[in-house]
């Protein structure tokens, strides 16, 4: 078993406090999560864990992030408030809850997040559990992220090969038919003579988010029984202070350290955690809180999110009890603070930034189209994007990758909304390319997986079928390319979509009504044809059936480059019906 065992020395610099935040009308926290602890007491191990989470190679400050209204994240301002945040503490331990790369902006994501470990590194983060994204190309790769090696690109740098991460990656709830970890399922750290166990896990539906070739030979198992069946090993190790680090989590309606009816998986997963477990640190939702959520045995537990992209900083102060090597929980105290760019940029990040933009600006700034308006997702009230609606861009790209294989016979196309990871803006960017312009780099940021295409036999009723599919926990809106039309019906408890509340209806292709027995050519990404996002009616298609056709970004760039002042395609393709007795 992987044990670690660090002592951070006390930083030079000065600690940040909240009155850094006070001007910033961020909202202030919630008077249930901020209850007064007690007072350390003489020999008590104090540990600070500062957390992250989806950090997804987030780098450059100047990529969309704001809390608030405040503009917030960056690698050079993350580094440094966390080098203050550790100020005065004998004992700090810098954790994430997995997403560190994939699904990255283009300077990452380019160097398959290469980039964002050595910015991590740089940042002394120390432990991390692996996210649903870690896994996008698959065990293999992560491997090699974990412990350095050139990819099959190549190296990018001959004389500097890749290192690995300094950082230890968790995947406890990772197995194979002889129930081993890819990684260790947790690392234990010493402080003062106080252990403290972190225990990484993702979340048990990660197979549904990564292509199924990746992960040939793996599951993911249940994430509390998981850490449940761990509690004894820990204990027989002397291990009583016990941190899980999930990617999992939930939403909340509240400001950034608040806990405001939280709800999703995190609720049921810590209500059900084993009580010796201390402290939980989630994410995946991309979604900041600050919570109290009462263990089995009705002892509160500190619940926190980081909100994504480095742009909040969890603190969870730990007092140890030096008799019981345990933690006092009526002393934890928990605050989120705010990433903001009003501070001294790191210079070891700034020149990492550096290094790698002089290899990614010869092939980002290349021109590859034009638009006459914004190409966008859609968004809820509070700036998420929302996977639930139709949206310009996801009908573009179905448009793209449907010229893109016409040679394939393709008649229909479908994209899933998680695989667009940001929008074509009209406005020229900061690097200056001018309005309307859509660089390599902006193609790159909206689709950065590198999925292959392929064109596959389906019937009419597998089509109809795979839309009803769109219903889930979490609405997920197909993008649909030019000429294929429908009508949905659909009831939704918020976003949470429970079945037999969907129905479609109307299905068209350029106007002729889809035969349920009859076959068509529909193109599909590698990542939809596995199965992905439950998507699991395009499983039975054969995948000697697949006729393949490329990357799905060359796909996009060819088709912005054949389609100059290309215009937002429109969200007129799917008719939503009111429900039977809805009101309006």
């Amino acid at each position: 078993m992987s044990t670690g065992i660090r002592a951070r020395s006390i930083r030079r610099t000065a600690a940040v406090t909240g009155a850094v935040l006070a001007g910033l009308a961020l909202g202030a926290a919630s008077a249930a999560v901020a209850s007064p602890a007690s007072d350390p007491r003489p020999g008590d191990v104090e540990v600070q864990l500062l957390a992250v989470n989806d950090y997804h190679g987030h780098l450059e400050a100047d990529l969309p992030g704001t809390v608030g209204t405040v503009k917030a994240g960056g690698s050079e301002f993350l580094a440094t408030h966390l080098e203050r945040l550790r100020e005065g503490h004998l004992n700090s331990v810098t954790v994430a809850a997995g997403d560190l790369i994939g699904g990255s902006p283009f300077l990452s994501g380019l160097f398959h997040d290469e980039p964002s470990v050595e910015s991590l590194n740089a940042m002394d983060l120390d432990v991390a559990s692996v996210g649903n994204h870690e896994f996008d190309e698959g065990v293999s790769e992560l491997l090699r992220m974990q412990n350095g090696g050139c990819h099959t690109d190549g190296c990018y740098f001959e004389d500097a090969p890749y290192p690995g991460a300094d950082f230890r990656w968790l995947a406890a709830n990772v197995k194979n038919a002889e129930d081993e970890t890819p990684l260790p399922p947790y690392e234990i750290k010493k402080f003062q003579g106080a252990k403290v166990a972190f225990i990484g896990m993702t979340l048990e539906g990660t197979a549904a988010l990564v292509a199924q070739s990746g992960i040939e030979g793996w599951r993911f198992d249940d994430e509390v029984e998981t850490a449940n069946a761990l509690v004894p090993e820990l204990k027989a190790q002397g291990v009583e202070a016990m941190v899980v680090l999930l990617h999992e989590g939930g939403a909340q309606t509240g400001t950034y350290d608040q806990c405001v009816g939280i709800s999703g998986p995190v609720v049921e997963i810590a209500e059900k955690l084993d009580p010796a477990i201390d402290a939980v640190i989630t994410g995946h939702t991309h979604q900041p809180y600050n919570c109290v959520i009462d263990d089995p045995a009705g002892e509160p537990r500190r619940v926190t999110s980081a909100f994504s992209f480095g742009r909040i900083i969890s603190e969870i102060n730990l007092t140890i009890d030096r008799t019981t090597k345990d933690v006092r929980r009526d002393a934890v105290t928990a605050v989120n603070h705010v990433v903001t760019q009003d501070v001294p940029r790191a210079p070891e990040q700034t020149a990492i930034l550096q290094k790698w933009s002089a290899l990614a600006d010869v092939v980002g700034d290349r021109k590859v189209g034009t638009i006459t308006a914004d190409i966008t997702r859609q968004y809820e009230a509070g700036g998420s994007d929302n996977r639930g609606a139709e949206s310009d861009a996801g009908n573009m790209i179905a448009d793209a990758q449907l010229a893109a294989t016409e040679a394939n016979g393709a008649q229909i196309a479908l994209m899933n909304p998680g695989g667009i990871r940001a929008d074509l803006l009209y406005a020229s960017s900061a690097r200056g390319e001018g309005d309307g312009v859509v660089t390599y780099r902006e193609a790159f940021t909206m689709q950065p997986f590198g999925n292959l295409l392929s064109t596959i036999p389906m019937t009419g009723d597998q089509i109809r079928r795979v839309l009803l599919q769109q219903c889930q926990p979490r609405y997920l809106h197909l993008g649909v390319s030019e000429g294929f039309t429908y009508d949905v019906t659909r009831e939704l408890n918020g976003r949470v979509c429970t079945p037999g509340s969907i129905s479609v209806s109307n299905l068209e292709l350029n106007g002729v009504p889809i035969d349920m027995n009859a076959t068509y050519m529909v193109t599909v990404n590698n990542f939809l044809a596995d199965g992905g996002d439950s998507f699991t009616v395009f499983r039975e298609v054969p995948v000697s059936s697949r006729i393949g056709a490329g990357v799905d970004l060359d796909a996009l760039i060819a088709y912005l480059g054949a389609n100059p002042d290309l215009a937002p395609p429109g969200t007129d393709r799917v008719t939503e019906l009111v429900p039977v007795g809805a009101a309006g």
